[in-house]
């Protein structure tokens, strides 16, 4: 295996293990925040829609910072083992807050904790994407081999959460924990690369949004692609469980339904709008995954409701890796780490909006609407934005900024 290929496999493994961290935590959610001194239910919805919200409130906030850090110090690889450690300590304080007498902790203290965590995690998470995207091989493969690992490392974050759950409600925790510390030390045996010279901040989005219009287009389907992640990561395990009466393990084998397909197929997927360019997959794609959404929160049984999920993670993987790809394709080499660091921005913005719209939308008028809610909201930035990626497509990294607006 030549360098770059053993490189983008470590640092697509390092995807994993932080998403499996994640997601350990999301099928039994409700349990545990009851675990940690939350909620008045077992489907409380609002009280998991706050711990959920904490970290990635602390994800938007603190995305551009470790981009700029990383420009400022000239250095990746160690920011990314600091952010992962960080993380796996802040898993250690929940359960200490949970299981220490004395502290008597309150869900204020837990959600300060999850911001914290949270601005320690993103960092390992959007660094080592940007990495990636560094490699050479193709915009297409690199952002494929980074989809095909969130997708897996949610898949199998889903499934042993939701196993994990049913013993121990913090349980989930503490292999949370194992995940990060292994991540650092994975990190260490990459070589560390030059930065690029743009630095990563909000401002730098901003202006680079007023001069380049061009990006809002991939950062405005980054943020309707990631919100109805976070849909399904809140609002989707809710549903299951109480519309359907299954447990935390069936939850997550459910989320595990959509992970699996959205995960095997991003690499070629990828690799295919490398040939046949982005339109077709981000904006017919889009289209197909709202519909797919919207057939889940119809469907009247919990069996054609589960594989509905598989047809929802297709369509998600056909997507994903076209809409970062595009991102990279109208970024020069030296300013991917900011196009990449405001995608990022935009896209945890859209995993709180998810959690906040989702969870406000189905707490006040039921799953349906909510389920109708964040799938049209697919299907119409597709419409809306059909002409303009028609226009970008076909640009590619090598172009120049001006070549390619």
């Amino acid at each position: 295996m030549d360098s770059t290929r053993r490189e983008r496999a470590t640092l697509a493994l390092a995807v994993w293990g932080v998403l499996v961290s994640q997601v350990l935590l999301y099928p039994g959610v409700s349990d545990l925040v009851t675990a940690l001194g939350g909620g008045q239910g077992e489907y409380d919805l609002s009280a998991g829609m706050l711990f959920l919200v904490a970290e990635f409130a602390s994800f938007v906030a603190f995305s551009s910072v470790w981009g700029a850090l990383s420009d400022t110090l000239g250095r990746r690889t160690w920011l990314i083992v600091a952010g992962a450690l960080g993380g796996a300590a802040s898993y250690v304080a929940l359960i200490a807050l949970a299981t220490v007498p004395w502290l008597d902790a309150t869900f204020g203290a837990v959600l300060a904790v999850r911001f914290v965590g949270g601005a320690m995690t993103i960092g390992a998470f959007s660094l080592s994407i940007t990495m990636l995207a560094d490699l050479s091989g193709g915009n297409g493969r690199n952002m494929g081999a980074a989809g095909i690992a969130i997708g897996l490392g949610a898949a199998l974050g889903s499934v042993v959460g939701g196993q994990l759950t049913t013993i121990d409600p913090l349980a989930p925790l503490y292999a949370s924990a194992a995940s990060l510390t292994a991540v650092a030390l994975l990190v260490t045996t990459v070589t560390d690369r030059t930065p690029d010279s743009t630095r990563v901040g909000v401002g730098v989005v901003l202006r680079k949004l007023a001069s380049r219009p061009a990006f809002a287009v991939p950062y405005a389907f980054g943020f309707i692609d990631r919100m109805t992640a976070g849909f399904f990561a809140l609002v989707g395990v809710y549903y299951f469980r109480e519309a359907f009466g299954v447990n935390a393990a069936v939850a997550g084998g459910v989320l595990a339904l959509f992970f699996v397909p959205f995960a095997l197929l991003q690499y070629p997927l990828g690799s295919l709008s490398d040939r046949i360019g982005r339109f077709v997959p981000v904006v017919a794609g889009s289209m197909l995954y709202g519909v797919a959404i919207v057939a889940v929160g119809v469907a009247p049984a919990f069996e054609l409701a589960a594989a509905l999920m598989v047809v929802v993670g297709v369509f998600g993987a056909l997507v994903a890796p076209a809409t970062m790809a595009l991102v990279t394709d109208l970024a020069e080499s030296g300013e991917r780490g900011a196009a990449l660091g405001g995608f990022n921005v935009f896209g945890s913005l859209g995993f709180l909006a998810g959690f906040l719209i989702g969870g406000v939308v189905a707490d006040a008028v039921g799953y349906l609407p909510s389920f109708l809610v964040v799938g049209f909201a697919e299907v119409a930035i597709a419409i809306v934005a059909l002409r303009a990626v028609k226009r970008l497509d076909g640009i590619d990294a090598t172009q120049t900024p001006s070549s390619a607006d």
